[in-house]
C-alpha cells in the first residue's frame, strides 16, 4: 500500500517545486482573492452527485436477499434411491471358459 503524505509533506513538496520553477526563471502571478477560474460565473456549479442514468440498471434488493437466504439455508439431505450392491461377475479366459468370479461395483 502506498504511504499517504501528510499535509506538511505536501506543502513542503509544493514549496520546493515553486522554488525550483522560480530558479529557472519562472514567474508566479498573484491572483486577487475571490477571482474564479471559471469562465461563466453566472451559472451555478454543476451538481456532481445528481447524474441521471439513461436506463434503470439497478437490481431489486429483495431478489438478491432472497437468493442469498436460499443459499444460506441447508438443503435437506437426499435419501439414496437405491443402494448399489456389489454383483458377482464371471471372468472368462480366451477360449470362453469360466476362470473365476469377481465382485463388480
Amino acid at each position: 500500500m502506498k504511504p499517504v503524505k501528510s499535509k506538511k509533506e505536501q506543502r513542503q513538496e509544493l514549496e520546493a517545486q515553486i522554488r525550483e520553477y522560480q530558479s529557472r526563471g519562472g514567474v508566479v502571478k498573484q491572483v486577487p482573492q475571490g477571482i474564479s477560474g471559471r469562465e461563466e460565473t453566472r451559472q451555478p456549479l454543476p451538481h456532481v452527485f445528481e447524474k441521471k442514468s439513461e436506463g434503470d440498471t439497478r437490481t431489486a434488493v429483495n431478489d438478491v436477499i432472497a437468493a442469498i437466504e436460499q443459499r444460506r439455508k441447508p438443503s435437506k439431505p437426499q435419501k439414496p434411491t437405491s443402494l448399489k450392491r456389489p454383483r458377482k461377475k464371471i471372468i472368462y479366459d480366451e477360449f470362453g471358459e469360466p476362470l473365476r468370479w469377481e465382485w463388480d461395483n
